[in-house]
């Protein structure tokens, strides 16, 4: 094996290591979501908050460990095309080697049987070189932690049908209101006497 065999062997584990671990990080996200509702319930919100900071870590660990491993798996894409360029480069000397000799006899057989070859080769590279290009991938940009944390807790809230404190009802954005104020009741009231008049 050679090193740059060897390079590609331990880009493709390292990844594959990565994307492991970022499974394991989304696991434990999903997990402190689920305690944020129990605490949340139970009326705990303080301890809510803890779980909601601990969710957002986990999910911030995803996106780094995801983002990571596509970046290597880029770079084990770049590797595996110079590998495979130096092996079509050596396949391509002996088609070379053998062109020669066909053309020295003009075997149009032989010249043909080597065109063959030599197309496959140029094929076998262009497919290398698309997988490189399609490896590449951006990722998006993240909010704010606290943003996050308000934003996971006013989900968990609607989810579990919890009505979060004030505090925090500060925090998140405002919800449409339900139901009119006093001033449109009072409006209202006064419309219908005037309709019923």
């Amino acid at each position: 094996m050679s090193g740059l065999e060897k390079a590609l062997f331990n880009l493709k584990f390292t990844a594959k290591q990565l994307n492991r671990q970022a499974i394991k990080a989304g696991k434990d996200e999903n997990a402190e979501k689920a305690k944020i509702k129990k605490a949340m319930q139970q009326g705990h919100n303080d301890i809510a908050k803890i779980y909601a900071q601990n969710a957002v870590r986990k999910q911030n660990e995803r996106l780094n460990l995801l983002r990571l491993g596509s970046r290597i798996d880029a770079v084990a894409s770049r590797v595996q095309t110079a590998v495979t360029m130096r092996q079509v480069t050596g396949s391509m000397a002996n088609v070379v080697k053998g062109m020669d000799s066909a053309m020295k006899t003009m075997n149009l057989e032989k010249i043909s049987l080597i065109m063959d070859k030599f197309e496959n080769q140029f094929e076998d590279l262009e497919v290398a070189t698309g997988y490189y290009e399609n490896a590449t991938s951006s990722a998006t940009a993240m909010a704010t932690p606290q943003e996050d944390v308000d934003r996971l807790m006013g989900q968990v809230a609607d989810e579990a049908g919890l009505e979060l404190n004030q505090e925090f009802a500060d925090a998140t954005p405002s919800k449409a209101k339900i139901g009119p104020t006093e001033q449109e009741e009072d409006g209202l009231g006064e419309r219908l006497r005037a309709l019923r008049g």
